[in-house]
């Protein structure tokens, strides 16, 4: 039994995006961004309970509507006007672990192949027709799978093609996405498809979270009791979407509104024109839902407020967001002249009547357990004030020819810690990966055997044929066409035939950092270019698809400033918001990679590590001294259990040691120097190169 829809507290802006999807699912679905514990799920589950129920013809799969079933429908013909049967809207999850072939659904190829027989089993996307698909941590599915649910949403059509054999079926429905941001952010490209985003988080009124509690209590002690005490509730919402869906295709966007819709997207500086279309189509569907039969500027506000926060993000690192001076400036400016203000006819954001938006009570209560909430879940809205540039007293000692093995002053006191440097811009890093062929999770790093890329050879398949090696397909059954009595044109196939393509592709890697943060890595402009360098070595990751880990060393001891993550954006703001200064600890920055390395391989064997250490290679103990043959002898284990890595050389000055290079070599690390990171710096080295050749 569901919770009901009306019965969450709070969560008014995720509710109104939900209820506008559902009276106008062409606004392109929502994208719920939000902490752990909020009630994301239960309010999408809760939805598909209030959606009007559909009529579909009775033995489809994939649900056609009996008054104008799909003349493409895999299932039909089916007869328009023949009588169908009622059901209610249907709630399909997508796990995150499905397959292509489990989403759009899979060709039999085996029996296309051997007998002519164009057999089709649907996938989820047929299931959701005319429903609601909802995908939980939307930001862990692969790229591509959400590539193809956004086109499926936005054509609402699904193809499936194999070999040369395709079907095509309609799969129109409302697309719901979940996630967490401190488990990874979603692409800027794949944010801008979904039409709607909120953020949510959980109240911090103590009343409010009562009565959260309260209510969660009365559910789990009487399920039916409680579901049909709001019973009334329900059945009211249900009649207002119906309605709103009956009244939208008259609903007017006159010119006026749609200049105000443009000015706002022109304001907030948006790429493309899909924030236009997405806003107004918003708009529209907010007056229906309202009860107008004309856009207002109180639409347009609040559909801007939906469709334009996550179009603002440029790249990984930026939190999305909308100013509401800039917006409240824009909407003044298109307004026209004769206009002195807002229209106040409507009612706001939240709604008409009993069982709108932002009321309380049966039928009148938001769509989640928790409430909205002004913090931005990226935390890490600004960066620590930047120094003057320029050399400062190197605390880890000084910058000119050291004395000793690793630098620095045997006998020196301990640095004080230094504030947080603030890193320098990002720039393009070349491509760093591991050694060998994987067979991890797909991604942009390392080559590995994947389900997608290019074809390196084939197999007999153990199963059911998923990619057909035509080519070996072929050549596997022509020298027994004669004795098959195969005598004319065409090719006999038989199951002993087939082949499996074998696809070579890349996968994603744990990229776990360990940065030097002691006072030996130099002045605070030096400190700030290697912040700069892990932090485009981190947006690289992003783009790549990687998990990423971050361990820092400094004073005594090393820690894991962050565990591996999907979120990139956390690891960033760690690394901004790093001190710097004290002795040199390298033997337990690398005994402590080691031990994250170590329990990371039993969590996911198959993802493959990649270990880039930034130092200067420089080693120090609590009592002085320096500290290399422990440092080595740590480097030696991961050495030996094949961890793939690289050292970046942080050592600046006159006089260099090589520290770093030769702690590379016990690793069995490629070794590069800070300035060598940038991708143009490699092709610098290709050019000259061939100049000396």
């Amino acid at each position: 039994m569901t919770y009901p829809f009306g019965a969450v507290v709070g969560m008014d802006d995720m509710r109104l995006a939900l209820l506008l999807n559902a009276v106008s699912p062409a606004v392109g679905g929502v994208l719920v961004r939000g902490e752990k514990g909020t009630a994301k799920s239960t309010a999408v589950r809760a939805l598909a309970a209030v959606l009007p129920p559909v009529d579909v013809v009775v033995g489809c799969r994939f649900a056609c509507d009996p008054a104008a079933p799909d003349p493409g429908c895999p299932d039909g013909p089916h007869d328009s006007g023949v009588p169908g049967s009622t059901r209610p809207a249907r709630l399909v999850e997508l796990p995150v672990g499905a397959s292509e072939d489990r989403v759009v659904g899979a060709l039999d190829l085996e029996r296309a192949l051997t007998e002519g027989v164009k057999a089709f089993e649907p996938g989820l996307l047929a299931a959701a027709n005319r429903g609601v698909l909802y995908v939980d941590e939307v930001n862990l599915l692969h790229d591509h799978l959400v590539d193809l649910l956004l086109d499926a949403a936005a054509l609402g059509t699904a193809y499936v093609e194999r070999e040369g054999v395709s079907v095509r079926h309609a799969a129109r429905f409302l697309l719901v996405g979940t996630m967490n941001p401190e488990e990874g952010e979603l692409r800027p490209q794949l944010l801008d498809r979904f039409g709607l985003t909120v953020e949510v988080a959980a109240p911090r009124d103590p009343a409010e979270r009562a009565e959260v509690v309260r209510r969660r209590f009365a559910y789990d002690a009487d399920p039916a009791g409680f579901t049909a005490a709001w019973a009334s509730a329900e059945t009211g919402l249900a009649s207002q979407i119906a309605a709103a869906r009956a009244r939208l295709p008259h609903v007017v966007l006159s010119d006026d509104a749609l200049r105000q819709v443009t000015s706002v997207c022109a304001a907030f500086d948006v790429d493309g024109l899909r924030a236009d279309l997405v806003t107004a189509r918003a708009a529209i569907a907010h007056a229906a839902w309202c009860g107008r039969d004309e856009v207002t500027e109180d639409d347009v506000r609040v559909a801007a407020r939906l469709a334009l926060p996550h179009r603002r993000r440029r790249n990984p690192f930026d939190a999305p967001g909308l100013d509401d001076e800039t917006l409240e400036q824009a909407l003044s400016e298109a307004r026209p002249e004769d206009d002195d203000g807002p229209d106040d006819d409507g009612p706001g954001e939240g709604g008409p009547g009993e069982g709108g938006p932002g009321e309380g009570g049966p039928g009148e209560g938001g769509p989640g357990e928790g409430g909205p909430g002004d913090d931005s879940p990226d935390g890490h809205n600004g960066h620590v004030g930047r120094s003057p540039d320029g050399p400062t007293p190197d605390d880890g000692g000084p910058t000119t020819a050291p004395r000793g093995e690793g630098g620095g002053h045997a006998d020196a006191a301990p640095a004080p810690e230094r504030a947080a440097v603030a890193p320098s811009d990002p720039f393009r890093t070349r491509r760093l990966e591991v050694p060998g062929i994987g067979a991890g999770a797909a991604g942009r790093r390392s080559r590995a055997r994947s389900e997608r890329g290019r074809v390196v050879g084939s197999t007999r398949p153990a199963g059911t044929v998923t990619k057909l090696h035509l080519t070996d397909t072929v050549l596997a059954a022509a020298p027994h066409q004669v004795a098959r009595g195969r005598r004319g044109p065409g090719l006999r196939l038989e199951r002993e035939d087939l082949r499996q393509a074998t696809l070579e592709g890349r996968e994603g890697n744990l990229v776990l950092f360990v940065v030097d943060a002691s006072g030996s890595m130099g002045s605070r402009a030096r400190m700030g270019a290697v912040k700069g360098a892990v932090l485009s070595l981190l947006l690289d990751a992003y783009q790549r698809r990687d998990k990423v880990g971050l361990v820092t060393f400094r004073g005594s001891d090393a820690e894991l400033a962050l565990p591996p993550t999907w979120s990139v954006e956390a690891a960033a703001s760690r690394l901004t918001d790093l001190p710097t200064g004290g002795r040199t600890p390298l033997a337990a920055g690398l005994l402590r990679a080691h031990e994250v390395l170590r329990v990371e391989r039993v969590r996911d064997p198959q993802r493959r590590p990649l270990l880039v250490v930034v130092t200067d290679g420089r080693a120090t103990g609590p009592r002085g001294g320096t500290h290399l043959a422990d440092s080595y002898a740590a480097a030696g284990l991961l050495g030996a259990a094949g961890t793939a890595g690289v050292v970046v050389d942080c050592e600046s000055g006159p006089v260099r040691l090589g520290l770093a290079g030769t702690l590379g070599v016990h690793l069995g690390a490629q070794t590069l120097r800070l300035e060598e990171l940038a991708a143009d710096s490699l092709a610098a080295t290709v050019r000259t190169a061939r100049k000396a050749a």
